[in-house]
């Protein structure tokens, strides 16, 4: 590994202009007007995975933008193979007057790279890539079986990834998919999340009367759809943040005593949590940390409410339609399917009679975990420790990364989330950044990663 470590160490500048490059390219997969970017960008990423000595090359279309495969295979059968996810597709940049520097002109300043993608995901994916070139430069093979799967329409919810995977299980077959496309706990901690949570997401639309009506003539008659509305919201939840459906912690995995121990150990200071965010006090469910909340236990939350008169000043209205989105975040084991289903049935029996409730399902997706004694995620250990100088921590991430569930049902891989970012980075926000630092110290890990893994017994 000497030769590997002292390549990557004499080429940190190299990596960083290499990576320019990769950020110069708009490609916005929501906006139809960056098609041919991210187009563009994806022949890119071919040209990458060929020019660091990956083969069996292929740019896959799908019905909107195209995925890239690449792999190296020549590591032997009784090694692993790795898959490695990724996605080269970006944000919109708006508000584009809060940028620094123009969005997709790369800057460093202050020991962080500042561009639209450099921290999601375009600088994890580059980790990799450079990770591998070390390898096969310096010792014309891996000690792995590598593939790659980097898709551009992650931003807009991985419309055709599923589909994809389906239908290439034998191609993207592996022993463990690894994705970079998270936040370690905080700079020069060194993370390794084991868990995500799913996503149940809710519309609930209340009607009264056939029209809008005047408050002074109607004002007691009748039921004001925002008031029944509001009815429904406070009663989803009790004081102590409980989730009060019927059902809805049935399927719960619980936390293990390992698990609670670990979070223990991340070092969380609940005052400053509180001072960065300008609340005097938190609130969650009775009988777990603030972290666990935040990560591994269910959530319910408003996310948006409508109804009635909004303007400036006073309009004496009772209206007749209102209405809210409700999302609610899954551990693993918890059913999309199952919650929107009780989700509903408790909420048409909480609904007064006096007006009508229509309940909406959006959208959803699975949580997924990997159990922390997998041989990749002791492996993904001593990695992280040997590139970073110290013992990574456990954490499991509050949001959703459905292909995660994916690649473990359909694949039955384990899939490791190995995030070298950082919470502050702003991904999907003006001038997003990625440490430097951090970058290069992840292109040393992966490097070991790789070692590491080489060492699991088939």
């Amino acid at each position: 590994m000497d030769k590997i470590i002292n390549y990557i160490e004499s080429n940190k500048d190299k990596y960083i202009e290499d990576l320019k490059v990769f950020l110069r390219i708009p490609s916005v997969s929501t906006n139809p007007e960056n098609k041919n970017d991210v187009r563009d960008c994806a022949e890119y990423v071919e040209k990458q995975l060929r020019s660091i000595g990956l083969e069996n090359i292929s740019i896959y279309e799908t019905p909107g933008h195209p995925i890239v495969y690449g792999d190296w295979l020549n590591a032997g059968d009784d090694k692993p193979t790795i898959l490695i996810y990724g996605h080269y597709d970006v944000q919109p940049v708006d508000p584009l007057n809060l940028w620094t520097d123009p969005p997709f002109e790369p800057t460093v300043r202050d020991g962080n790279i500042y561009a639209r993608g450099s921290a999601d995901d375009k600088g994890q994916v580059f980790i990799h890539m450079k990770s591998i070139e070390a390898h096969l430069l310096n010792n014309g093979k891996l000690p792995v079986n590598i593939k790659f799967l980097i898709e551009g329409e992650e931003e807009i919810g991985s419309v055709n990834l599923d589909e994809f995977i389906a239908k290439n299980k034998t191609l993207l077959k592996c022993d463990y998919v690894v994705v970079s496309d998270s936040a370690m706990f905080d700079y020069d901690v060194p993370s390794i999340c084991y868990g995500l949570r799913g996503l149940a997401y809710m519309q609930v639309e209340v009607t009264g009367p056939n029209r809008d009506l005047h408050s002074g003539s109607f004002g007691g008659a009748v039921n004001n759809p925002i008031n029944a509305l509001a009815h429904i919201i406070v009663n989803l939840k009790d004081d102590k943040g409980k989730i009060l459906i019927d059902g809805f912690y049935d399927d719960v995995l619980k936390l293990s005593d390992k698990e609670r121990e670990e979070f223990k150990k991340l070092p969380f200071n609940e005052e400053k949590y509180m001072e960065e965010l300008e609340i005097s006090e938190l609130f969650g469910e009775e009988g777990y940390t603030t972290l666990e909340r935040a990560s591994a236990r269910p959530t319910l939350d408003c996310n948006g409410i409508w109804g009635g008169f909004q303007g400036e000043g006073a309009k004496t209205v009772l209206p007749s339609h209102a209405g809210a989105k409700i999302s609610m975040r899954l551990v693993p084991n918890q059913e999309p399917e199952k919650i929107e289903k009780l989700f509903t049935d408790y909420v048409n029996k909480i609904s007064p009679d006096s007006v009508k409730v229509k309940v909406i399902s959006l959208h959803g997706g699975k949580g997924a975990i990997t159990p922390i004694d997998s041989p990749a995620i002791d492996a993904a250990v001593e990695a992280l420790r040997l590139g970073f100088g110290k013992t990574p921590v456990f954490t499991r991430e509050g949001g959703s990364i459905p292909v995660v569930n994916t690649f473990q049902t359909l694949l039955e891989a384990d899939t490791i989330l190995l995030g070298f970012g950082l919470p502050d980075e702003n991904a999907h926000s003006p001038d997003e950044h990625l440490n430097l630092s951090n970058f290069q110290r992840g292109i040393l890990s992966v490097a070991h990663y790789f070692n590491e893994l080489s060492k699991i017994k088939k």
